[in-house]
């Protein structure tokens, strides 16, 4: 299929020029993690090269031109998690990153021809609401008041390092440092913790361990509030809304701003591939050399147990004593590492870790908007509806849960829930004029469905169109106006983007795969029992979404350790 994205250099002359040096650091992996780790890198004037697989960088923020005229944010298709510290230090902006805010940011239709409206505009969040109920209208403020001053908590722990214990053999010093840094941490969330207060405390708690569906209830009754609300609650997951700890994905969720505006979601001209080329761009500008085309087929690994570089698929051996890896930690620790390098217990806690998922994307290219019923406008430009997030099959939680119960019987819901975004509202970059760009997440489809395969076309083909049929409910003839599309499930996420077992955060968010136990218990600050060798991405601290954490705080461990050396 022909195609145009977003690449670096790859050609048989950047290969070899690979081997030609022994680098100060390699990173496995061009997605936005191993970027932001290569320009930090590079910055600090260390040598680094970037080995990706693909024929264009990004990994799951990426931007394919995969019908002509089209051009598709193929995994990931929203900004706000990027750390504001990355945009600030990396310059972003004058790399070409560009913001696009969304007001509306959420527009929920209902069968019954009511719809519900949300956004940045307070003023319309409570005029929308008190169409269902007055009491819900007065406590969204105080609900989303409570989450914000929940995100300033967990801020400083987005950008450091876990405080993990020393691993291996350290000296007097390395301890006594370890032990001081360890204790300063900990005060810090201290006194967090008393400026929050007890009450908002016990709540954060209730939000980490509750299930989405508990936390929400204790604060509105309106069914299509709470099942809009609740989307942040499971999206990328394969749990319900009454799964305990779900609430903590909520939070995940509304973590991230754009340009100071807490919460708020933004499309990225050009795509997600522009974050990633914005970062590649500030990495090269500092001296990173990028290549495509490279994958990495093992770690080579001297006798004494620590890293000397990779060997590629095309045998080119390539050499340094320090590498990152973007890829998963499965894909890093079990297909990468050689056999009988690692302990056997990490490697158990690595293989039976959580990579499960229930998502599948649609991308599509149409030739005219939707028009919802309920909107009951007849125009076709782009009204409020189109800006933001259009939550399809949302009406209420246990619309939710029902879709969830499908999957864990082992097929792909009957009614998906849908988060549909039209970035070509607001974009005019990526689509013909008069055409649009739409991206659907959709919930829940197994990787390993009971009544069919994913490799059936008519299997796939019978899938899409059920989503499609959905659309038509709310929005008559939808289907019609569809002039292709790209569709990426668990199996294709995994084979093309490299995700394990098709998840997106590179490995559950659960509360037992977070922060000091993530990946696993032990080993929570980016380096690993292999000497050398760091994990940069989306699988270590602290997590999923497009954020750069995991790469700027690996990058800044790898430079502590480096300087010591």
């Amino acid at each position: 299929m022909w195609r145009r994205c977003f690449s670096s250099s790859s050609s048989a002359t950047a290969t070899s020029a690979l081997k030609d040096k022994k680098w100060d650091a390699l990173v496995i992996g061009g997605g936005h993690n191993g970027l932001t780790s290569a320009a930090y890198l590079a910055r600090a004037g260390l040598s680094v090269a970037v080995l990706e697989r693909r024929h264009v960088i990004g990994g799951a923020a990426v931007t394919e031109e995969l019908i002509p005229g089209f051009k598709f944010s193929r995994c990931s298709y929203l900004q706000s998690l990027l750390r504001p510290s990355i945009i600030r230090e990396l310059e972003l902006r004058r790399h070409g990153l560009k913001l696009l805010k969304r007001s509306p940011s959420s527009f929920t239709p209902c069968l019954d021809g009511r719809y519900l409206l949300l956004g940045p505009d307070k003023d319309l969040n409570h005029s929308e609401i008190s169409k269902f109920s007055k009491q819900d209208a007065d406590a969204y403020p105080r609900y989303e008041n409570q989450l914000e001053n929940f995100c300033k908590f967990m801020d400083p722990l987005l950008d450091s390092a876990p405080p993990e214990s020393l691993q291996g053999v350290s000296s007097f010093k390395d301890r006594f440092k370890n032990g001081i840094q360890k204790s300063s941490f900990w005060a810090h969330c201290l006194r967090q913790a008393i400026a929050l207060g007890q009450k908002d405390m016990v709540d954060f708690m209730d939000l980490l361990l509750s299930p989405a569906s508990k936390v929400l209830n204790n604060w509105f009754e309106t069914d299509v509030l709470k099942a809009t609300l609740a989307t942040d609650a499971v999206i990328g997951t394969t749990g319900s809304v009454h799964t305990p700890g779900s609430g903590y994905v909520l939070l995940h969720h509304v973590m991230g701003e754009t340009d100071g505006d807490r919460g708020i979601w933004s499309y990225v001209e050009g795509g997600m591939g522009s974050v990633s080329l914005a970062i590649s761009n500030a990495a090269k500008e500092a001296g990173a050399h990028i290549v495509t085309s490279a994958e990495v087929s093992q770690l080579l690994v001297e006798d004494s147990g620590a890293v000397n570089g990779v060997l590629l698929a095309d045998g080119t051996p390539v050499r340094s004593s320090v590498v990152l890896s973007n890829a998963t930690p499965y894909k890093t620790y079990m297909d990468l590492v050689p056999r009988d390098v690692l302990p056997d217990d990490f490697i158990r806690a690595i293989k039976y870790s959580d990579y499960s998922s229930a998502t599948t994307k649609i991308n599509l290219a149409v030739d005219k908007l939707p028009q919802f019923q309920c909107c009951k406008i007849g125009h076709p430009d782009a009204g409020p509806q189109h800006f933001g997030t259009i939550h399809i099959g949302s009406e209420s939680m246990e619309e939710i849960h029902s879709a969830c119960q499908d999957s864990a019987n082992g097929i792909p819901s009957r009614r998906p829930v849908i988060e549909m975004t039209i970035p070509s509202v607001l974009d005019k970059t990526i689509s013909p004029p008069g055409k649009h760009v739409i991206n659907l997440f959709i919930q829940y489809t197994p990787y390993n469905p009971s009544d069919g395969s994913w490799g059936d076309p008519a299997y796939r083909e019978s899938f899409a169109q059920k989503c499609f049929t959905l659309i038509d409910e709310y929005a008559p003839a939808f289907s019609s106006s569809v002039i292709g599309y790209d569709m990426l499930t668990p199996p294709d996420l995994e084979r093309e983007i490299g995700l394990t077992g098709g998840n997106v955060f590179h490995g559950a968010m659960g509360l037992d795969s977070l922060f000091l136990m993530r990946p696993v218990k032990g080993w929570s600050n980016y380096r690993t029992p292999l000497q050398g060798l760091y994990l940069c991405g989306s699988g270590a601290h602290p997590g999923g979404g497009v954020m750069g954490a995991p790469g700027r705080n690996a990058a800044q461990l790898v430079l502590q350790d480096v300087n010591k050396s």
